[in-house]
């Protein structure tokens, strides 16, 4: 729900909100006073979408306000500039374009609710939609920036400087309005960090997308190399022209009146100073040189000039203009010094968003991982109440769970018991399954011992559901014992040969499935009771319904625990035969020996 309502239409008047008493308490006025308004929610659909526009706006223009200064060009046969007035005049259209989104955007500011603050913090969440209230806090806020944004001051400038240099006049205007038109940037770059704050701000979606923030970083990166490109390329014209008129002054013969090639007269003696073809110049152009020995101060190709200037700007950028062969020319080191700053600049900017980045992702995973944590918890107190156990195996469960999460494990239903120590699991297994052993008719006989070995050899086991247990036709290779969920067990008739069941039991909590496999050990051999590769064969097909929780006692440890107990049970018969056997012995011992010394007197009495 966006701030009081998500008004239906988010241009449409909301009476309610209209109504609403303000904290200066002019509820009844400020209703009168917005009764021909429109107020928009800054969480509305339309305004969403609008700062979207705008944000591209605003790259648009702070893109095309360099292109004025691809606007002069060369004629060095003639020693004059003249204009490329189609670019001219599609720059200026674009800029007009721009402008005209921008003072919507100015007047929208006009008529975009906020939110109370006061009210905020008490917990309150209130759509102020007073129009003095709205406009007076933007008049206090961004309204000066906005209109430094807006003013055309490239347009003007530039022409002024053009003007200057080709009436040959003082360098000083012109260095004047390069700082004008320099100016104009940074209200333009705050500008776009502002909307781009407001698009954050009004969607969700674009501060956990780290991609916006690196399309934001990697724009600010080009748009650098595009305006500094764009800046050395008019640069080197004022550099050409100071070497045309410090030459021009220095010859007596020099005669010129005007470096406009509309306007272009008089005498060049002075053509050999400003000679850009040889190293030994005497005019030294420092890092202007490049861009006059290039000639594409002299092209008419728009496109050619625009890359050849961003890729001197990308390039120095990225080597902090280390390569760059300044002159003593006071302005050529500031704008040396410019480029390395605004590499810097980017660097940390970079910098403090990789690291915002960084702990905002790791505050998402902390937050994703607490918040599994805590459903794995829940779900394992469900579990434990569900099954009724004792409160101190609910703690030991719980206390084994926080030892596993200190050691960033994951503890689900899956691996519960198996995660638990051997003693906990095994009392957790008897107090579990003992009821279910009792349903088994054939085990009810057993004693408590036997019993809970077969508790302790019980294996977990969980099916999703519409999930095949056991197929009809399938060995029987376990006792299945359900503790949660719903099965269908049904056989098609036919050994499995058909596809449609002719009918079905449910089985649910509590049930077993397997018992086959207790008559196939009842009538076993302990020969073929060892024998597991001839188990019984299942008669129907076992399907889950539903998430199925069970326990499996396997083919296997069966086996060994039913021979274990037969076992035992023959230990007491054992016994008593061999006390008989010895018994008899020790009577035929006897009697042989009376029959020994009955024979000794006879021969003693015949001798």
């Amino acid at each position: 729900m966006s701030y009081l309502s998500r008004r239906r239409g988010n241009g449409a008047r909301n009476k309610d909100i209209e109504r609403q008493p303000l904290k200066e308490g002019r509820g009844d006025s400020s209703a009168k006073i917005m009764a021909t308004k429109t107020i928009f929610d800054p969480q509305g659909k339309f305004l969403r979408r609008w700062n979207v526009i705008f944000v591209l706006s605003c790259a648009i223009a702070v893109s095309v306000d360099p292109l004025f200064c691809y606007v002069p060009v060369m004629n060095i046969e003639k020693y004059c500039i003249e204009l490329d007035k189609k670019l001219l005049i599609t720059t200026i259209i674009l800029r007009s374009i721009n402008d005209i989104i921008y003072l919507m955007h100015i007047i929208l500011q006009f008529r975009t609710g906020f939110i109370d603050e006061n009210l905020r913090k008490v917990g309150k969440i209130v759509l102020n939609t007073n129009a003095m209230a709205i406009a007076r806090r933007y008049l206090r806020s961004y309204f000066v920036l906005d209109i430094l944004v807006i003013l055309p001051i490239p347009q003007v400038a530039i022409s002024r400087i053009l003007s200057e240099m080709a009436g040959m006049r003082s360098s000083n205007k012109i260095v004047m309005l390069n700082c004008a038109v320099l100016f104009q940037y940074v209200p333009r770059i705050l500008q776009i960090f502002r909307s781009w704050k407001e698009l954050i701000r009004s969607d969700e979606k674009f501060e956990e997308n780290i991609w916006f923030k690196a399309a934001l970083n990697f724009f600010l990166y080009l748009l650098a190399g595009h305006v500094l490109g764009a800046f050395w390329y008019f640069f080197s014209f004022q550099r050409m022209m100071d070497c045309w008129q410090v030459s021009c002054g220095s010859h007596i013969k020099c005669v010129q009146t005007s470096f406009s090639c509309d306007n272009s007269r008089g005498n060049f003696s002075f053509s050999n100073d400003c000679d850009i073809s040889t190293p030994d110049a005497q005019f030294d152009f420092g890092i202007y040189l490049e861009a006059l020995q290039s000639g594409v101060v002299k092209s008419r190709l728009v496109l050619g000039k625009i890359f050849y200037g961003f890729w001197w700007g990308v390039q120095n950028l990225s080597l902090l203009g280390q390569n760059l062969k300044t002159s003593p020319y006071l302005w050529d080191n500031f704008f040396s010094v410019y480029i390395s700053i605004t590499r810097l600049f980017l660097f940390f900017y970079f910098l403090g968003n990789l690291q915002s980045v960084i702990t905002r992702s790791e505050e998402l995973r902390m937050k994703m991982k607490s918040g599994k944590r805590k459903k794995q918890k829940e779900k394992i107190e469900l579990w434990s109440s569900k099954h009724d156990l004792p409160s101190d195996l609910r703690g030991q469960i719980m206390d084994n769970m926080i030892q596993k999460f200190k050691e960033d494990e994951d503890v689900y239903l899956e691996n519960l018991l198996s995660n638990l120590p051997g003693e906990l699991q095994n009392n957790v297994k008897q107090h579990i399954c003992l009821k279910l052993l009792e349903n088994v008719e054939v085990l009810r006989g057993m004693d408590e011992q036997m019993l809970l070995k077969i508790c302790h050899t019980l294996t977990p086991v969980f099916y999703q559901e519409h999930s095949y247990v056991i197929r009809e036709g399938d060995p029987i290779d376990a006792i299945f014992f359900i503790t949660n969920g719903s099965v269908w067990t049904y056989t098609t008739g036919n050994n499995g040969r058909g596809t449609l069941p002719t009918h079905a039991e449910r089985l649910v909590e509590g049930q077993f499935f397997g018992g086959e496999l207790l008559e196939w050990l009842q009538k076993s051999t302990s020969t073929s009771r060892n024998n597991l590769s001839k188990l019984p064969i299942s008669s129907k097909t076992l399907k889950t319904h539903t998430k199925v929780e069970a326990f499996a006692l396997m083919a296997d440890d069966l086996t060994k625990i039913w021979s274990y107990m037969l076992s035992r049970d023959s230990e007491p018969s054992q016994l008593e035969a061999a006390s008989i056997i010895q018994r008899a012995w020790r009577a035929h011992r006897s009697k042989m020996g009376d029959t020994i010394g009955a024979s000794g007197q006879l021969q003693s009495s015949s001798a």
